[in-house]
């Protein structure tokens, strides 16, 4: 899994559905030391920032989450990225099953979050985020690093 993959959210009644993609969510980087960059976003056009989810005031983005899907959102985003910048990796992988198969996960630092991963394909990843009463399901496809 080491490498750059980008995300793509799956639609499945998920209070943030469609929230990420309209901020500029790239993806994730999975490092060598299995610590993973957990939400990157875009930056300009060819520049990716790490940001910190612990910067974020969970319950409060929950709230306002249709303003999420907003062109005002969008717009105001790359403002505010500077303040959630993450000083480094804020997550580790481990080996973990989900649902009783062996597989791996993404256990954020600090944060009651579990992010299951499963493999599709060679090129791509099958993400189940747990940490509240539903699961947000992704996509990550492997992306060739510059």
């Amino acid at each position: 899994m080491v490498g750059l993959w980008r995300g793509r959210g799956i639609p499945a009644g998920h209070r943030v559905d469609g929230v990420l993609e309209n901020l500029g969510w790239f993806g994730k980087r999975f490092r060598p030391d299995l610590r993973v960059d957990a939400l990157l976003f875009c930056s300009g056009e060819r520049r990716l920032i790490a940001i910190d989810p612990a910067r974020i005031l969970l319950r409060l983005a929950l709230r306002f989450r249709k303003i999420g899907r907003m062109r005002v959102a969008r717009n105001l985003f790359p403002y505010l990225q500077c303040g959630l910048r993450a000083n480094g990796p804020v997550a580790s992988l481990k080996s973990m099953p989900f649902d009783g198969v062996a597989g791996a996960a993404m256990l954020y630092d600090g944060q009651p979050i579990v992010v299951y991963f499963r493999r599709i394909h060679e090129q791509r990843i099958m993400g189940a985020m747990s940490g509240d009463e539903r699961i947000y399901f992704f996509q990550l496809a492997r992306v060739d690093e510059p």
